[in-house]
């Protein structure tokens, strides 16, 4: 089995005095067939080396497939004379979406079949699909090659007519005027990938349509949404942290936005529309945001009344309105909770969650005049389940909850939250799920997970194909740390700009603390993050390779040097508000400490696995490529370093559901092999000959 070995051909320079020498820059030339002859290298040694759990992977995907209910429906919701809902069939791997008229007795009117879009493509992405106000058009977005980049088409509902329109190279999201015949869409800019031109659209015309706005600033992208009462479109214009938003009615689609805030740095907020007013959540003097609101259109801050003040330890994460309810989603000591105010009388109440771990989200909620709340809940131990909540009479109704075939008992398996000791004593929030049976006295297998950027945080959430790992003895772990948002706004700036390190620190933290605590040890201890998530792993990896047994990094944001030096890159100009510009030496000195390709040297490191997708537009697949080729070059020991490259997809991996059961399997496959919970089986030669 031979390890491939990418030559070098070194690229330097000098930044603010320090000499940066890169010799595998030449792996990002896409076209060329020598960095194609690379990654299709990698990929043979990759399979070769796998080839042994081949068994062990079909046995996961059998298991994970068997788990699901392959004919399943979502929950259907009410929006003007309609129920929609989405299904799923048994062997198809996309969604069907369908509408009844008034009543769910009614017969069913199959909107868009996505596995007859998808046939004949090697990737498949429904971006967006919205039916015009009158009920007789659809509007819908598809990507066919993974890079984000989305083509708009429409359904006359009538005729069953699909037309495919002049806008091409768009966002996901589309919005209809309230005259259904124009369509608003986002296009994006070729070389950085950044969402900076509105464009209005007549359906059927045949221009590209009339161009709104554009946004030169690189730092910002575009973005419209339409309130919920479908009065007010808002062109939201923002950074990574910081918002400006122009508006105007959904009934005049010819007229010119006008300015509602202007940008200032590091001030965020959003906007809902509730009878002649605004509600708005923002920081404004508030680092956890509060709630204002104002009487439709007026600018003048002095004038908006506040509604919820701002509260230090809970963190107004985001609002909805109904006609008579205020609903507020909020973050209180890393686990999410629902605030409901009523709007008429003044009263509110929190919306009881009982488990100690948790995670709650909103869910469909169109209809304006409702008393009807709906929201998601799912724990690490209780699968999604969907609840419609009484406003008024507080009273819950499941209406479902995600189906888990087979032998699944929900009281097999507990969930515990603990607090582990960062270097600086900051307590990190962990959450860790086992089965009963399968905890025993003494250190196990445990997977570590976390994320640690833009202040996104990792929700204890449920995944059926997570029991696979711990129906064999795993534990599985969460750790929040900071740069993620569990515990509010302070949270996430403790782990940034120049704090990043915090984030790994935290992160070695909770394994140290795992350990400590006897559910593990070093030589058990598997780890995994993606996309900044990836970075995190290469950071730790190289500080503390001694902590770790095996690490899985998806698609990582590992190149931060040479990535961020670079403005032409989609997401670099916007990410100076994540990392920092390398233009200031302060900046650059600090990111050159961690930067993961940057800092590889010569010791052991773990046993890893590396994905990427060739047409990723966030983190380009030389990122993992170069990092790996590194590894290979300076790494000490001979332990296990795959780079698996998924030639026909992006950043999410492969499209539909069982091709990404069979990544997951993959992935569990290498694990479960590494931790020696399975044991690698010789490849039989020639057995698909029998």
């Amino acid at each position: 089995m031979e390890i491939p070995r990418a030559k070098k051909l070194p690229v330097t320079r000098t930044v603010h005095g320090v000499e940066l020498k890169d010799e595998y820059a030449w792996l990002r030339e896409k076209e060329s067939p020598e960095t194609i002859a690379y990654l299709e290298a990698e990929n043979a040694y990759m399979k070769e080396f796998m080839a042994p759990t081949q068994g062990l992977q079909d046995q996961l995907y059998t298991e994970m497939v068997a788990r699901i209910k392959e004919d399943d429906q979502s929950v259907p919701y009410k929006k003007d004379h309609y129920w929609y809902y989405t299904r799923m069939e048994t062997g198809k791997g996309y969604a069907i979406h369908c509408r009844k008229f008034e009543s769910l007795e009614a017969e069913e009117e199959i909107l868009l079949d996505e596995n007859e879009l998808a046939e004949g493509t090697d990737f498949f992405d429904l971006g967006d699909l919205e039916v015009s106000p009158n009920e007789s058009l659809m509007a819908f977005t598809v990507d066919t090659e993974g890079n984000e980049r989305y083509a708009l088409y429409v359904k006359d509902l009538k005729t069953g007519e699909i037309k495919a329109e002049k806008a091409v190279n768009i966002s996901p999201e589309i919005e209809w005027a309230n005259d259904n015949a124009t369509i608003f869409y986002i296009t994006l800019d070729a070389q950085t990938h950044r969402p900076n031109h509105l464009y209005r659209y007549q359906i059927g015309s045949e221009e590209s349509g009339t161009l709104v706005w554009e946004e030169p600033d690189e730092a910002f992208f575009l973005n419209l949404y339409k309130t919920k009462d479908e009065q007010y479109f808002f062109l939201y214009i923002g950074s990574n942290i910081t918002t400006e938003m122009y508006y105007f009615s959904a009934d005049e689609p010819l007229a010119e936005p006008k300015l509602f805030q202007e940008r200032r740095h590091d001030i965020e907020f959003g906007v809902e529309h509730h009878e002649g007013w605004f509600y708005i959540y923002t920081n404004d003097n508030a680092l956890n945001f509060r709630l204002m609101r104002a009487e439709a259109g007026e600018a003048d801050r002095d004038k908006w009344e506040e509604v919820i003040p701002h509260d230090p330890e809970v963190k107004i994460d985001t609002m909805d309105v109904f006609k008579d309810y205020l609903v507020v989603y909020l973050r209180r000591s890393g686990l999410k909770s629902i605030l409901v105010r009523n709007l008429r009388t003044g009263a509110e109440y929190d919306v009881p969650f009982n488990e100690p771990v948790y995670t709650v989200w909103h869910g469909t909620n169109l209809e304006f005049d409702s008393t009807v709340l709906r929201f998601n809940y799912s724990s690490l131990t209780v699968p999604t389940s969907v609840y419609d909540f009484d406003l008024l009479t507080q009273e819950r109704r499941l209406l479902k909850q995600q189906a888990v075939l087979g032998e699944f008992d929900a009281t097999k398996y507990v969930s515990e939250r603990h607090f582990a000791p960062s270097e600086d004593g900051t307590l990190i929030p962990v959450s860790i799920v086992y089965r009963k049976d399968m905890r025993r006295e003494g250190p196990q297998p445990l997977y570590l997970y976390a994320y640690g950027s833009y202040g996104v945080t990792v929700d204890p959430y449920f995944r059926s194909t997570r029991l696979s790992l711990l129906d064999r003895g795993m534990i599985f772990a969460i750790a929040n740390i900071r740069g993620g948002g569990a515990l509010g706004e302070g949270w996430y700036r403790g782990g940034k700009f120049l704090k990043k390190k915090k984030t790994f620190e935290d992160f070695i933290g909770a394994a140290e603390f795992v350990i400590g605590k006897g559910y593990t040890d070093a030589n058990q201890l598997a780890v995994g993050g993606g996309s900044a998530g990836g970075m995190l792993m290469g950071a730790v990896a190289n500080d503390r390779p001694d902590l770790f047994k095996a690490v899985v990094a998806h698609v990582p944001f590992v190149d931060v040097i040479n990535t961020m030096l670079d403005p032409t890159l989609p997401l670099t100009v916007p990410e100076y508000d994540e990392w920092g510009n390398p233009a200031e030496k302060e900046y650059f000195d600090y990111m050159l400490s961690y930067s993961p390709y940057d800092n590889v040297r010569a010791q052991a490191y773990p046993e890893m696995l590396v994905t990427a997708g060739l047409n990723d537009p966030r983190v380009h697949y030389w990122e993992p490529a170069k990092w790996v080729a590194r590894l290979r070059d300076r790494k000490t020991d001979d332990k296990v370093l795959l780079l698996k490259t998924n030639m026909d997809s992006g950043h999410q991996g492969a499209s539909g559901r069982y091709e990404h059961l069979k990544e997951v399997a993959f992935d569990y496959a290498f694990l479960l092999t590494r931790l020696g919970i399975v044991a690698m089986q010789p490849a039989v030669a020639g057995a698909g000959d029998h």
